[in-house]
């Protein structure tokens, strides 16, 4: 999309809903990078990219090593990439494992994460004794594996890694195969948080994105896993949907707050490829959304893709109705409700006083320390022989520039929509925020009314924060 033609997107307005209070900025000249970004706005505050290329992954496993020989808790996470079918918006990594021969399938690549593990283990040996401050299942569509796998792959965890009373361990899974006996199995199992993708409670919307769960299904599952007692239970939102419109978004705040849900992530439909960006992990093959000729057809067939004018109002109902009701932002887009603090494996990630090693296991997954990061081979049949060979199979690998590092630091810290702090900052880096190479783009950001600056360090306006995840990829480069 053109320039011009994103602009008159932006204006384009349910007139049942205020103007959104971002399109000022977003309209203005200046800003035109940040709203060539967001017209495809790929999710930004996820993975943060290294600045040097072509580094050995033997090299970064390495950096894991030291940094993990003294570190505060880590995240990690083991990633299932099964799923009974692939939704029209996603391009992360997945494995289709459906019928006969579905459980055979995802006990295969319960053998494989296992495997990969231990290769971690060996390579890396400080990750043996780092404590774990939150354990994460993730997918895919972990939740289709059968109780046998599920019990075998948790205890394998539990029992080689430094879990300790305080870790939290979560299972993310789709709200049909989140049933009752599979929730009460995580439970007995020590899971303390569950996460599900439902995506909307719009039964027209979910079965354009090729959702194969109901509204009514999302509702049971929430409430069946509040009776059996999991005090945390998230959901994912998108918005910005085919054929999804602002009061439908409306309806889904509506419900999310009938539910008394803990935490709430709110997601705008990426249609630009993690390949591009490096900002997230694609797959091999891309979503059926990313491919123009097919959104084409859709519209040629009579549906019509949300404006950016409406999706930026979406994005208001969502942000300003969660925040009314008593839920805190931290980081951008991820709501919990007052009193339960921030996600927890983000905030290990993020934080400006935390910021600590993420290890992913499984295909595709995101892994980082201080000095570099790296992503898991995202081809099933080499990450499989590779897996087999006894490697960590990892497919890249990124060094971070000691201006990289701390560059990084900044983006990390802005994600929060915290303060970024100078006394924080000076004591790991050893100067202000403000005195680094991008003295510049900071100023230029004041300048523009999307950042504020002072003796105690940098934070952003509202405009900013909503439009964070632009700034931190279009701006500080």
């Amino acid at each position: 999309m053109d320039y011009a033609t994103a602009l008159a997107s932006l204006r384009v307005l349910d007139p049942s809903r205020p103007r959104p209070k971002v399109a000022d900025a977003l309209s203005m000249p200046e800003n035109r990078h940040l709203l060539e970004y967001v017209v495809e706005d790929p999710f930004g505050a996820h993975v943060f990219p290294g600045n040097e290329p072509d580094y050995e992954p033997t090299d970064f496993l390495a950096d894991l090593d030291t940094q993990l020989a003294d570190t505060a808790p880590i995240h990690l996470w083991s990633y299932i990439p099964t799923c009974a079918y692939r939704c029209r918006f996603c391009q992360y990594p997945v494995v289709l494992a459906k019928g006969e021969n579905a459980d055979t399938k995802a006990r295969q690549w319960v053998d494989w994460n296992i495997k990969e593990a231990k290769s971690w283990l060996r390579e890396v040996p400080s990750l043996r004794t780092a404590p774990i401050g939150e354990f994460n299942v993730f997918g895919g569509t972990p939740s289709l594996l059968p109780p046998d796998a599920i019990r075998r792959l948790l205890d394998f965890y539990q029992s080689n890694f430094a879990f300790g009373p305080e870790t939290a361990i979560r299972f993310e899974g789709d709200p049909s195969t989140f049933t009752p006996s599979k929730l009460e199995l995580l439970a007995s199992l020590g899971v303390t948080k569950i996460s599900s993708g439902v995506q909307s409670f719009d039964d027209k919307v979910l079965a354009e994105c090729g959702r194969e769960h109901s509204a009514e299904m999302c509702v049971s599952f929430v409430r069946t896993a509040q009776s059996i007692g999991f005090p945390w239970i998230s959901i994912d939102l998108m918005y910005g949907l085919l054929d999804q419109d602002v009061d439908s978004v409306r309806r889904d705040l509506e419900t999310v707050l009938s539910l008394e849900m803990t935490a709430v992530v709110c997601t705008k439909l990426h249609l630009k490829t993690y390949s591009d960006t490096r900002t997230g992990v694609a797959g091999v093959q891309p979503a059926a959304w990313q491919i123009p000729s097919y959104r084409d057809k859709l519209v040629r067939d009579g549906h019509r893709w949300p404006s950016l004018g409406e999706q930026y109002q979406m994005r208001e109902v969502l942000t300003e109705g969660l925040r009314d009701a008593g839920y805190r932002e931290h980081p951008t887009m991820y709501f919990a409700r007052d009193g339960h603090g921030p996600e927890e494996w983000k905030s290990i990630m993020v934080d400006q006083e935390r910021q600590e090693a993420e290890v992913a296991i499984g295909l595709g997954g995101s892994s980082s320390c201080r000095a570099s990061e790296a992503i898991t081979d995202v081809h099933w049949q080499r990450y499989g022989e590779a897996v087999d060979s006894g490697l960590v199979p990892l497919g890249s690998a990124t060094r971070f520039s000691p201006v990289a590092q701390e560059a990084r630091a900044i983006k990390m810290a802005l994600s929060t929509l915290q303060p970024v702090r100078n006394d924080v900052h000076r004591r790991r880096f050893g100067r202000d925020v403000q005195d680094g190479p991008w003295r510049d783009q900071l100023d230029s950001l004041v300048s523009r009314g999307l950042l504020v600056a002072d003796d105690a360090g940098i934070r952003l306006t509202p405009d900013g924060e909503v439009l964070v995840e632009a700034i931190i990829n279009a701006d500080l480069q």
